[in-house]
């Protein structure tokens, strides 16, 4: 029985010292991410070679050495193989990617959509930042921030998402902060070139933004109002823009649609144009002394000579722009 259980003893230290000399005998030299939504460990850096592993988005990865653009990684299986240099993320990245969904989570939502093809998503702005990651075709994203960037003169030869062949639309072209929703419920944030992103905007509002000339931006639900079957109809404020992307106002008009229960049908109620519209848009519910609901909005004006903010105001189908005492003065003086 002692030689059993000392031979079986001495079988265990064996297979503990064969495990330690092949899957930790080399220390790491610093710590990477996964940086693709699947990235594939290989045996060798031979062309041809044999697949080990598969690790996710985020997988912590422990860099042993580099070999031009290869590096040889330990899993957190403990599986020890090569992978792409493109598809890590080195620790200082993850974090300020960390930093950014931190942020992104906190910011209110512009607008909703998809993406309309496999598309990158960047630490910041522009065609030639730091990729985070890939994201597939429809995905929903909420957008977030908008940043004209100028297009690059030389396209990148290899065949980026962002290298479409394609003549740039203008001079400048629209990025915007997004928060991406994964079918695994998980979240990503990052920049997205804009034209990547197709807004899922409620019916009839396209309709009405095209028959206004509108390139939309982005839409919010204001309040709701019962119609004549008892439904909950949303009443909206729709924010776009004439003409291409780049613009460097994040939106230069605004339609607010108000349910009319007379023609069963949206009603344009206010409209406001020449502004130099500037994201985001905030929103605040209220009641007057009666308990009658009243909604404002309000967002940041960059025409005239100086910044300022904009306010309006609506009750029922009514939407007035709330003055500042010195602004009504001017205002007043202009029409008399």
């Amino acid at each position: 029985m002692r030689k059993l259980v000392f031979g079986f003893g001495l079988l265990l230290v064996v297979c503990v010292g064969l495990y330690v000399r092949f899957h930790h005998g080399k220390s790491a030299v610093e710590v990477a991410y996964a940086g693709n939504r699947q990235v594939t460990v290989f045996r060798t850096t031979a062309q041809v070679r044999e697949p080990l592993a598969v690790v996710n988005f985020g997988d912590r990865l422990e860099v042993i050495q580099r070999f031009q653009d290869q590096v040889n990684v330990r899993t957190p299986s403990g599986v020890v193989g090569w992978i792409k240099e493109s598809e890590l993320l080195s620790a200082d990245l993850w974090q300020k990617s960390k930093d950014l969904e931190k942020k992104a989570a906190s910011m209110p939502v512009e607008a909703r959509g998809h993406t309309r093809d496999r598309a990158n998503l960047h630490l910041d702005p522009g065609r030639e930042t730091v990729r985070i990651r890939q994201l597939g075709k429809a995905v929903t994203v909420d957008l977030l921030e908008r940043q004209p960037m100028e297009v690059p003169k030389a396209r990148a030869a290899n065949a980026d998402e962002e290298s479409s062949g394609e003549p740039p639309q203008a001079k400048k072209e629209d990025w915007w902060l997004v928060r991406a929703h994964t079918t695994d419920q998980s979240t990503f944030s990052g920049w997205i070139l804009g034209r990547f992103v197709g807004l899922d905007v409620p019916s009839p509002l396209p309709d009405y933004a095209s028959s206004a000339a509108m390139r939309i931006v982005g839409w919010f639900e204001l309040n709701r109002v019962t119609d004549d079957k008892g439904d909950r109809r949303p009443q909206y404020l729709v924010i776009g823009a004439h003409g291409p992307e780049g613009q460097p106002c994040d939106f230069t008009m605004l339609r607010v649609y108000t349910w009319g229960t007379k023609r069963a049908r949206y009603e344009t109620a206010f409209v406001e144009s020449n502004l130099c519209g500037k994201l985001p848009v905030k929103l605040a519910h209220a009641k007057d002394a009666k308990g009658a609901a009243i909604e404002t909005f309000a967002f940041g004006d960059l025409g005239g000579t100086a910044p300022r903010e904009r306010t309006y105001r609506m009750q029922q189908t009514v939407v007035r722009r709330v003055r500042e005492p010195a602004e009504r003065k001017l205002h007043a003086k202009a029409h008399h």
